[in-house]
């Protein structure tokens, strides 16, 4: 029979139900339950301590979270991808998908699901995450995707693939190693894979088509976005477009770039054509026709500025105010260039100027009128002199540009970083070769101290990289791990449960068990869901007279459906912030996912196994 639990494994199961009810009401910031959380464990563990736990270690236990490997591992992990993207290191990979998705948005989900899938069979989750986030987020900005809807049906098409392999997870091979402890045979790497196989097959098409229905639309249509900016493109000597008809490069041009006079006949060095375009398809144009949105000369000397003085290269937009010496005047004639070091890339007209008369000069430069919006580039410091001295209101959505030449040493150290932690470092010793595969948090580490040595991720913009909200999610929810754990109350459930299943069929017991399991690794972690559970399970099947591999493979599947709170697994921590998740997010559009999968592993384990 089995006896209560004691007091403090019912107070770490209230709190734990406290909290997520809390989360789940939505009506107080993630960040202030999490805090609140830490602040009862902490105080009720140091007047209630543990059976022979002095009061102080209450507080350690509480507070642990901020000094763990977790979340130093996902704030490194979150650095790297900051690297990734202000370098613009993925811009090639993000192209080719933003193609797809402009193509067809669903034939774009649906391709970045099953890369995520597949390369998470042989990649740890995480760096597969870290990779894609960057991408997912970058096509949000330009208004192709809502990351809301992308981000959570990729992630949790990362943590499927994830389970398919005993390397795909650090879990998968923690279950693994304590089931081959208690005698079973070692499983192979590929032992399972055709269960998670069949399995993704029912899931892939709910994470494609179902789950973005689910989520809502985290989209903003900014006017920022929306403005169309006049420039003049200039034809550089190692253009592509010197020498050629307009008509032949046509195809390397983004979408959303208008000419406004389309010269005849082959283009020459340094002749100007007049188009129109968003920030981001002028800037995308200017790169794959090698061409300049401002005089070479000047974007010269902001790049050996920003290299000089170790600054970053801001792209800001700026209106032009009622006192602005700049109205009537021209590009040409303002002198920006020469009295600022800043270059105007383009200038946006709102509708109500566009018939004023006398707008641009007899050689066809635009006059600047007031309520006009200038895209200017420079350092911060000579942009704030420009928008001071020259009577410029600037706008919301200052961007930094990619340094782009530090992209492939970017590239390379999150390469760096991803290989060690899932292949391992070359090592030659005694014995020959042997590689030494990394912690994910030694290689994210090592990583992140990379970026910053190289100059990929400035010292002073880590704050951006960083979620305070996450931070603070993930200390909590390691320390209610660590409550549940130490109470007690993991261990009572394991027991109420073996003495439940003794009348149930295979297929409910299994069942059972990955549900116990997931309950567990949403809520504790999936390292305390793979300590308790394989035992647990292992001690079931001799008491059930069942082959015990199926009852371990619940309990390893169990460890991996880890969709329903953010606080599960560290890849949902990493896409709440980017993706404007609230908790309330994760369990509408992951519990039906759990139950997908309950249900389908449930039964091909069955029909696997013969039971």
């Amino acid at each position: 029979m089995l006896e209560a639990p004691s007091y403090h494994a019912a107070a770490a199961m209230a709190v734990t139900v406290a909290m997520f009810i809390a989360f789940a009401r939505g009506r107080a910031p993630v960040e202030i339950i999490s805090l609140i959380t830490i602040a009862v464990i902490g105080v009720g563990l140091y007047f209630f301590p543990l059976e022979g736990a002095k009061p102080t270690d209450g507080l350690a236990l509480a507070f642990s979270g901020f000094g763990h490997q977790a979340l130093i591992t996902i704030c490194a992990l979150m650095i790297l991808g900051r690297g990734l993207v202000v370098t613009g290191a993925l811009e090639p990979f993000a192209r080719l998908l933003e193609t797809i998705f402009r193509a067809n948005a669903r034939a774009g989900l649906l391709f970045a699901i099953m890369i995520a899938y597949f390369l998470s069979m042989f990649v740890n989750d995480t760096p597969v995450m870290v990779l894609l986030i960057p991408i997912l987020v970058a096509l949000a900005g330009k208004g192709v995707a809502a990351s809301s809807r992308t981000l959570m049906p990729v992630n949790s098409a990362v943590l499927i693939g994830g389970m398919s392999t005993t390397i795909g997870t650090s879990t998968n091979i923690l279950v693994v190693t304590i089931a081959a402890d208690l005698g079973m045979r070692q499983f192979g790497v590929f032992d399972f894979t055709p269960i998670v196989l069949l399995a993704g097959i029912v899931a892939i098409p709910y994470l494609w088509l179902v789950m973005p229905r689910l989520l809502r639309d985290n989209s903003v249509a900014t006017e920022q976005s929306k403005r169309l900016f006049h420039t003049y493109l200039r034809v550089g000597t190692n253009s592509v477009l010197a020498g050629a008809e307009l008509t032949s490069v046509r195809s390397k041009l983004p979408e959303g770039i208008t000419f406004l006079d389309v010269p005849q006949g082959q283009l020459q060095p340094q002749q100007r054509l007049l188009i129109s375009g968003t920030h981001e398809a002028l800037e995308d144009a200017a790169r794959a026709l090698k061409g300049d949105l401002a005089p070479s000369w000047v974007i010269d000397r902001i790049r050996r500025l920003s290299a000089a003085q170790g600054e970053d290269i801001v792209a800001v937009e700026m209106t032009v105010t009622s006192d602005s010496r700049l109205i009537t005047r021209t590009l040409a004639s303002s002198g920006i260039a020469d009295l600022y070091s800043v270059a105007v890339l383009g200038i946006h007209r709102p509708e109500r100027l566009l018939g004023e008369r006398d707008t641009y000069t007899e050689a066809g430069d635009l006059r600047i009128l007031e309520g006009d919006v200038l895209l200017v580039m420079g350092l911060e410091e000579d942009l704030n002199n420009f928008a001071r001295n020259d009577g410029l209101l600037r706008l919301e959505g200052a961007r930094e540009l990619p340094r782009r030449s530090k992209a492939a040493l970017a590239g390379a150290i999150m390469l760096g970083a991803i290989s060690t932690a899932s292949v391992g470092l070359p090592w030659f010793d005694a014995g020959g070769f042997a590689p030494i595969k990394l912690p994910i948090a030694i290689s994210a580490l090592a990583g992140a101290i990379a970026m910053f040595l190289t100059g990929c991720v400035k010292f002073d913009r880590v704050g951006r990289a960083l979620s305070a909200k996450v931070i603070v999610l993930i200390a909590a929810s390691i320390a209610i791990g660590r409550l549940i754990d130490a109470s007690g109350a993991a261990e009572w459930l394991g027991q109420g449960l073996s003495l439940g299943l003794a009348y149930l069929p295979p297929a409910l017991v299994l069942a059972a068990i990955m549900l116990f399991v997931t309950f567990v690794t949403n809520f504790a972690s999936n390292a305390s869901a793979a300590t308790i559970g394989t035992p647990i399970a292992y001690s079931i099947a001799n008491q059930l007279g069942l082959p015990p591999e199926p009852m371990v493979l619940a309990v390893l599947f169990g460890c991996n459906l880890c969709y329903a709170t953010p606080i599960a697994y560290q890849t949902n921590m990493l896409i709440m912030s980017e993706g404007g998740y609230e908790f309330g997010d994760y369990l509408r559009a992951g519990l039906p996912l759990v139950g997908l999968m309950v249900t389908t592993l449930s039964v091909l384990l069955v029909l696997w196994y013969g039971l």
